[in-house]
């Protein structure tokens, strides 16, 4: 299960790179563009309706599987509910299915106030609005997560973690994004090995066409956690400033790791335009 997460993960790299640029971080590339946007939750973006969206195309056995839990969570409370909550949330990340899972964990947070909850709902949330194409619910999960991360950062307000996740979820779904990189540089400053941080300043330095910056974020990265994605990224940034050795081996570095077929060609392609 965890390869299949891992594919799943890597398959959306090169689509990401693709809308990457496309996408101006709000306030700091367009800093008058006004924005819709609430900080209130859409009731209409919940649970049960997330669930049935996220249940489509999925084999019968497995949506009566989740249903069957779903059912017993109506009729329980208290620890028991907590329980089946947190066995729901590990059906839906066997699926790779994030959404649902971010509002099982507050839920479970709301019945007992725990970091731990808010943080895994805030995580859960950032990871579906990640990538997400549907920008109506992406603006939803996005203020979701903020909403737990803060929560999260109350119980505990040292948690680095926590903090990473809120500043990349303000520069994502706010039009006040200097203030979610400051908190990502606070983190950076505590620890500056700290693999998530730095790779979420690479990411927003690559969509504000910051490429040495993200560059030297991305090294630092490989340095500690080396992966097939940021390798990737890598190798966009030296791609961008002109660099094509040094991509053309960056992207060798992402195909060696990469478990995703359809990333190695992608790859390929970018590499045999790069050789010419």
């Amino acid at each position: 299960m965890a390869k299949t997460k891992q594919i799943i993960v890597v398959g959306v790299v090169a689509a990401l790179v693709a809308v990457l640029f496309a996408q101006p971080i709000k306030g700091l590339v367009n800093e008058k563009e006004e924005s819709a946007e609430t900080q209130q939750p859409s009731s209409e973006i919940n649970l049960e309706n997330i669930s049935l969206m996220t249940k489509q195309g999925l084999d019968a056995n497995l949506i009566k599987d989740i249903s069957d839990i779903e059912t017993q969570i109506t009729k329980s409370s208290g620890e028991e509910k907590i329980s089946l909550l947190q066995k729901l949330a590990v059906k839906w990340d066997d699926l790779a299915k994030p959404a649902p899972q971010g509002f099982i964990y507050e839920e479970m947070a709301k019945i007992s106030p725990k970091y731990e909850y808010w943080l895994k709902a805030g995580n859960s949330y950032r990871t579906a609005y990640t990538n997400l194409q549907d920008s109506t619910l992406a603006q939803a999960l996005t203020q979701n997560a903020i909403r737990s991360y803060e929560a999260a950062l109350k119980l505990n307000a040292a948690s680095l973690e926590a903090k990473t996740g809120l500043g990349a979820a303000m520069v994502s779904g706010t039009n006040n994004p200097m203030a979610g990189i400051a908190l990502l540089r606070e983190v950076v400053q505590a620890d500056p090995k700290n693999v998530e941080a730095n790779k979420t300043l690479g990411l927003f330095s690559l969509q504000s066409r910051q490429f040495d910056k993200a560059i030297d974020r991305f090294k630092t990265v490989i340095e500690l956690k080396p992966d097939a994605e940021s390798y990737f990224y890598l190798a966009t940034g030296y791609e961008n400033i002109g660099m094509k050795s040094e991509a053309v081996a960056a992207f060798k570095q992402s195909k060696q790791l990469a478990a995703d077929p359809s990333l190695s060609q992608f790859i390929d392609r970018k590499i045999a335009e790069l050789s010419k």
